[in-house]
């Protein structure tokens, strides 16, 4: 199994508008081979920081989505947010391959 987390900061009074894209997100990524699961994390001490976790069968299918027309599709939409404080917002990506389980 491989693991992605995206974390962004958004403005504490923003947090439910970013949660709610996420919720209407396009679903691409569900049917993708190798894809596992997605879940939006919201921190409880920090709401206004969110972590996408993803899990993947392995990392070669991680890395062929992220190459691929659909990943490009789905980050295409977020640059072209009209909201200019959240579309500048920048993740922090942290993969990991679990190792135990």
């Amino acid at each position: 199994m491989y693991i992605v987390q995206s974390v962004v900061n958004v403005p504490q009074e923003k947090a439910d508008e970013v949660i709610g894209l996420y919720q209407g997100r396009s679903r691409m990524v569900d049917a993708y081979d190798g894809f596992v699961s997605f879940q939006l994390l919201q921190n409880e001490r920090d709401p206004g920081e969110l972590t996408v976790h993803m899990t993947w069968q392995d990392e070669g299918s991680y890395v062929k989505w992220v190459q691929s027309d659909a990943f490009r599709k789905v980050h295409e939409l977020e640059k072209n947010y009209p909201d200019q404080e959240l579309s500048g917002i920048k993740p922090t990506v942290r993969r990991y391959k679990v190792v135990a389980h």
